[in-house]
């Protein structure tokens, strides 16, 4: 059983960058996708982007798309997150996810098997 682990939150102006961490231990998830989830108060976990098992395909949410930057490093089992360019709405709580179950869609939180704890992140001026 693999257990996800996430790092790097914290707050940050408007304009500012943070980068997310997601260090993976248990087992391995190299054959698997990996997502970063948000959820932002009052509203409903969605990924925001989603990198595949060797790095070749991406997708970002329209929302997120140039600033940030979903990378993994299958040798260390770390995922990252940067974010650049950072808005008000980024504000949520991030979770590393990984694996794929059949029938959703890259951005809905019930594609995901495997889950992180979560940081936070807060942007405020």
């Amino acid at each position: 059983q693999a257990q996800l682990v996430e790092s790097g939150g914290g707050s940050a102006q408007p304009g500012g960058s943070l980068r997310l961490s997601c260090a993976v231990s248990g087992d391995t998830l190299r054959r698997d996708e990996m997502a970063w989830v948000r959820q932002a108060p009052g509203k409903e976990r969605e990924a925001v982007a989603l990198i595949s098992p060797d790095s070749d395909i991406t997708l970002y949410d329209d929302s997120v798309k140039g600033r940030f930057t979903i990378s993994r490093d299958n040798a260390k089992n770390h995922l990252y997150l940067e974010m650049n360019s950072l808005q008000l709405e980024d504000t949520a709580k991030y979770y590393c996810a990984a694996g794929r179950r059949p029938g959703y869609s890259w951005q809905q939180p019930g594609r995901y098997i495997y889950w992180g704890p979560g940081t936070q992140v807060t942007v405020s001026s």
